[in-house]
């Protein structure tokens, strides 16, 4: 599975998405450096905005990325279309 970069938080959290799958989701991972754990991560899967896999984030964290991912889905939708912020069409 292709997954390209999408963002960096203030935080220093990486959000990566997958390409649209067959099923019309797209998966995205997200992941920041921790001292303790090596890499704090989690993943959420639009658009149902279903997240596993959460291992090192707080609730409060996950949250805050899941209003970062709604105000944003529409966007790493159609790029998970096209094949990547760099590959996407009209911007």
């Amino acid at each position: 599975m292709m997954m390209y970069p999408f963002m960096t938080l203030d935080d220093k959290t990486e959000l990566v998405h997958s390409d649209m799958r067959a099923d019309g989701t797209v998966k995205v991972y997200m992941e920041r450096p921790d001292e303790v754990l090596g890499f704090c991560h989690a993943t959420c899967y639009l658009p149902s905005y279903q997240w596993e896999n959460i291992d090192g984030f707080t609730p409060q964290e996950i949250s805050r990325y899941q209003e970062v991912i709604e105000s944003t889905a529409h966007l790493i939708l159609q790029f998970a279309q096209e094949g990547g912020f760099d590959h996407a069409a009209n911007l």
